[in-house]
């Protein structure tokens, strides 16, 4: 059928469009518009010009949605409708416009029985070098678009010329692209006959699929012309020779690639799919606009007028040919001469093979530039739409920084990073096991499609009259639903959602005060089971549940665990109320936004639908994809990469608006877990009041979290005229803290592929939950720990040290000791207090006092940890990454124990076991560590250490 030619007369046309008809050609617009389609302008090139296909591509698309305001109502009724990304908006929009062009051009499709009418829709330009990718994606497109006069486009690449023959088998009717040589073209031609053969070996009809090839013609002489002047310009030899050439290689391409069309059309094995009904692959001229003012403006239309194809015009040079289009066969005039052109083009080493063959790199890269700008001012536009419901990310960066970080930006549009990201590809990191932990990635849609089961949850807990909550667990089974806990508050008529992460005796009797055991609801929160902390404090409060409620307490306990864990045998056999089930592909500090976090939030009243349905507004803008420049995610995570790898600001000093600043400790966890590891890393720094720019080193970049209308700290302002970096997260509504939680995830696992480490593994974590291990075993075997002596004792203060540390420190004064051991910091150095007593409001108050002090002092970062809290935190950085952390641990005499039941020891032997633990990997990793014990009264002790840290700052 398509292989009926009209025979219209020039005489009965209106137009040299019209007329070329008669000569077999069928005219296609290189052009798409909505606009240009609504208004009827699009019908009136079919009627009056005799148009008889449309082609896009997404440079097309970037003009036509990119620019001005047209599309703006469409992307903000979709918005309206669902969240979607801006690769799922562009794509939405261009199907309508596909559809809608499809439309006007049915009659066309039926007139000439499927010859023509088509409107053509091309593939990622992402997937040109992925056969399996763009394979899918055609199957997909042509099944969104449903429409018969379809073309989906697929670049003429070796990968896509395979799936060109998987897409004709399926019956898919496909537009190749981007086909420059004829060794391509003949490729091409051979899977689409090879797609024939398959199909009608299965006794498929073949008679509906139609195909064109789609040969690129001025680009080649763009490439060649300039050889040839270059050479010109420098007097060659061959000056005739190559003069002759200019502006002649392209046509001459052409024209022998249409003769192997005609060869190929002649053998037996057309023949045989043609007598079922074949349709042939036309040969179609694209990139037919002139791009030289030499050559005339219509040179590559006139000059490849042939039967059996095809010419996709540019508008403007449609307008050419109509205005002063001349009508020839010129397709097979002078095959000789076209011949000769293509010898003497090899005789002079003007190397068509390799013009053609970086046209094809050249004109995927251009595409996906193209594509990335496209998506860039979809993104743009997305984001104006949702205004307040989306945070923000802005950044002020030194010009150094700023111009690293754009050239980072770039790197990663080019290698597609942010995409690999999401196709779970391992090569982004180390290579190593990543792919198994990225869950988190989608995790939020399918809590989504849970979350009835939670909303259920949410209301039987409510219903059962708990008037508390306690959440036992640590590190991200712990500090993401601290942050809910913290900035949410209680909600009205629900109960008041408590956190346990400490083994300190005095803070296990502290949460035990704080609620009604009878009333509570205790979840526990622990992926494997296996860990101490969370398993001794389900010990001791199932005993306080059980003798308050006189009964086995099941009824009040639910379980969060990893399926087939240890933690589900013992609720199953104790008989909990409720087990709800983690992913076992998402790591502990990457988990907040699955059941460990949503579990909790749901039973003490956040509305878990509405915040994971804000959520997912942040995962569309951190999707594959938003481009890496537009992508918030990427965006942060390259600045933080960047600028600890390049510039070695590596403290990440958080600072936060009050409603929202217990995501710093969230934070810590988070990137130092994930990024401290091998020697690398970034050091994250919490509760850190600002001071003013001259007690900072070069090593900083500040992280400002804002909530709402809250004013930026003051400090700020100065330290951006000093020229440090600050990253500002703006967050509208305190709802938002979840697309928080994902964007610095996103973040961080970009950091993690600029430092070329693995950010979802936590090696020297293990190391000290090992020796802690080997602490409590002794303990259980002889009832003590291991003896221990100071190296010095200065009243209350008691100092201990490994060899190494204590050669260094000397046997003074508690004052010279310390005056040795902050002697020790350098610029560029950090330093970590890493308190094993009662976190509460005195202590933390007189961590940031001391801290403040140190850095004043010493012009240097500092941390202010309390333990073991910290160990599943922060505590793989300190062993694992950079070495410059100076390390002050301090542990004290605990003024009352708490038994575990069921076992020999006790927490205050639990909590001594983990300091001494953590204190020995330190000094194995030859870090610079003290440690101060205080014997009496807590509150004396801590003042007599801070008044000798600051007489040993003052050099007393």
């Amino acid at each position: 059928m398509a292989d009926t030619i009209s025979k219209t007369g020039l005489d009965e046309v209106g137009s040299a469009l019209r007329g070329l008809e008669k000569f077999g050609q069928s005219p296609w617009l290189d052009f798409i518009q909505r606009s240009f389609t609504e208004n009827g302008s699009l019908k009136k090139l079919v009627e009056e010009d005799g148009l008889r296909g449309v082609t896009s591509n997404p440079a097309i698309f970037e003009k036509a949605i990119g620019h001005g305001t047209e599309y703006d109502p469409a992307i903000r009724t979709l918005l309206d409708r669902e969240p979607l990304s801006a690769g799922a908006l562009y794509e939405q929009l261009a199907i309508d416009d596909i559809r809608a062009a499809c439309g006007v051009l049915r009659p066309v499709f039926d007139e000439t029985k499927g010859l023509d009418g088509y409107v053509s829709l091309e593939v990622s330009p992402y997937l040109a070098f992925d056969a399996k990718g763009t394979i899918a994606e055609a199957r997909r497109l042509w099944k969104a678009v449903e429409r018969q006069n379809l073309m989906i486009k697929i670049p003429g690449t070796p990968e896509g010329t395979g799936a060109v023959r998987e897409a004709i088998a399926d019956g898919i009717s496909v537009n190749v692209t981007l086909l420059f040589s004829l060794d391509a073209y003949k490729g091409v031609l051979e899977a689409y006959i090879s797609g024939l053969e398959d199909r009608a070996s299965k006794g498929e009809d073949i008679s509906r699929i139609s195909s064109v090839a789609s040969f690129f013609v001025s680009r080649i002489d763009g490439k060649i012309d300039g050889e040839i002047d270059r050479r010109l310009s420098e007097n060659h030899a061959d000056s005739a020779a190559l003069k002759a050439l200019r502006g002649k290689v392209a046509i001459a391409n052409a024209k022998v690639a249409y003769q192997h069309y005609l060869e190929v059309k002649k053998s037996a094995r057309w023949q045989a799919l043609a007598a079922k009904g074949a349709n042939p692959q036309r040969l179609l001229w694209a990139s037919t606009g002139t791009k030289d003012k030499a050559y005339s403006d219509v040179l590559y239309v006139e000059e490849l007028i042939g039967p059996e194809t095809v010419n996709t015009i540019p508008p403007a040079t449609f307008d050419a040919f109509r205005d002063h289009g001349k009508l020839r066969a010129s397709l097979e005039e002078n095959v000789e001469d076209a011949v000769h052109v293509m010898a003497e083009a090899k005789r002079l080493g003007l190397d068509l093979d390799g013009v053609t063959a970086k046209l094809v790199k050249d004109g995927c890269e251009a595409f996906s530039e193209s594509f990335d700008t496209l998506l860039g001012a979809v993104e743009a536009k997305r984001e104006a739409v949702l205004g307040k419901r989306l945070l923000s990310v802005s950044a002020d960066l030194p010009s150094d920084l700023k111009d690293a970080v754009a050239s980072a930006t770039k790197e990663w549009s080019r290698s597609g990073k942010v995409r690999r990201i999401w196709a779970r590809d391992a090569s982004v990191w180390t290579n190593g096991p990543e792919a198994d932990w990225l869950a988190w990635l989608t995790i939020v849609q399918d809590r989504l499609a849970h979350i009835d089961e939670l909303e259920v949850f949410a209301r039987e807990a409510r219903s059962r009259g708990y008037s508390d909550i306690l959440l036992l667990g640590m590190g991200g089974s712990s500090l993401g639903p601290e942050v809910l806990a913290e900035t949410f508050g209680k909600a009205a008529g629900w109960p008041t959602l408590h956190v346990l992460d400490s083994t300190d005796p005095q803070q296990v009797k502290t949460l035990e005060k704080a609620i009604d055991p009878a009333k509570t609801l205790f979840i526990v929160a622990s992926k494997s089971g296996g860990t101490l902390e969370p398993n001794i404090m389900f010990a001791h409060f199932w005993a306080v549940a059980e003798k308050a409620l006189g009964k086995a307490p099941g009824e009040n306990f639910v379980a969060i665990t990893d399926p087939g864990s240890n933690m589900q045998k013992v609720a199953e056999g104790k008989g909990f109320w409720r087990i709800f089930y983690g992913n076992p592909k998402i790591g502990g500090r990457y988990s907040v936004l699955s059941n460990f976090g949503l579990v909790p939030a749901a039973a003490s009243g956040i509305d878990v639908r509405a915040f994971l349905q804000s959520t997912l507004l942040m995962v569309e803008s951190c999707d594959g994809g938003a481009p890496a420049a537009v992508n918030p995610g990427t965006q942060l995570g390259l600045i933080l990469g960047v600028a600890g790898k390049t510039f070695g600001r590596d403290k990440v000093t958080i600072v936060a608006s009050k409603g929202i600043a217990s995501l710093g400790a969230w934070l810590e966890q988070l990137i130092a877990e994930s990024t401290g590891k091998i020697g690398k890393g970034l050091i994250p720094i919490d509760e850190e009041t600002l001071g003013t720019p001259e007690v900072y080193g070069k090593d900083r970049v500040f992280v400002d979290l804002r909530l709402g209308s809250d004013v930026a700290d003051f400090r700020l302002a100065a330290l951006r005229a000093a020229g440090a970096p600050v990253v500002t997260v703006t967050l509208p509504e305190a709802i938002q803290i979840g697309q928080a939680f994902f964007l610095f995830e996103f973040a961080t696992a970009v950091v993690g592929s600029v430092l070329e480490i693995d950010p979802f593994d936590q090696p020297d974590v293990e190391f000290s939950k090992v020796e802690t291990r080997k602490l409590t075993d002794a303990y259980a075997e002889s009832g003590t720990l291991p003896p221990e002596a100071p190296f010095a004792t200065d009243g209350a203060l008691s100092f201990y040290a490994d060899a190494k540390n204590t050669a260094a420190l000397g046997k003074g004064d508690a004052v010279s000791i310390l005056k040795a051991h902050f002697g020790r910091v350098g610029p560029g150095d950090y330093v970590g207090l890493l308190a094993y007593i009662e976190r509460d409001p005195q202590t933390r108050e007189w961590a940031q006092s001391v801290r403040l002090a140190l850095r004043d002092a010493l012009h240097v970062a500092t941390a202010a940890q309390f333990g073991p809290r910290f160990l599943h935190s922060t505590g793989q950085a300190y062993k694992g990454g950079p070495d410059s952390g100076v390390f002050l641990q301090v542990t004290a005499q605990d003024a009352a124990d708490v038994p575990v039941p069921g076992a020999a020891y006790s927490f205050g032997v639990v909590k001594a076991a983990q300091a001494r633990g953590d204190f020995e990997v330190l000094a194995a990793r030859g870090r610079r560590a003290l440690r101060v014990h205080i014997t009496g009264s807590l509150q004396d002790g801590l003042k007599t250490l801070s008044d000798a840290i600051l007489a040993a700052l003052k050099g007393e």
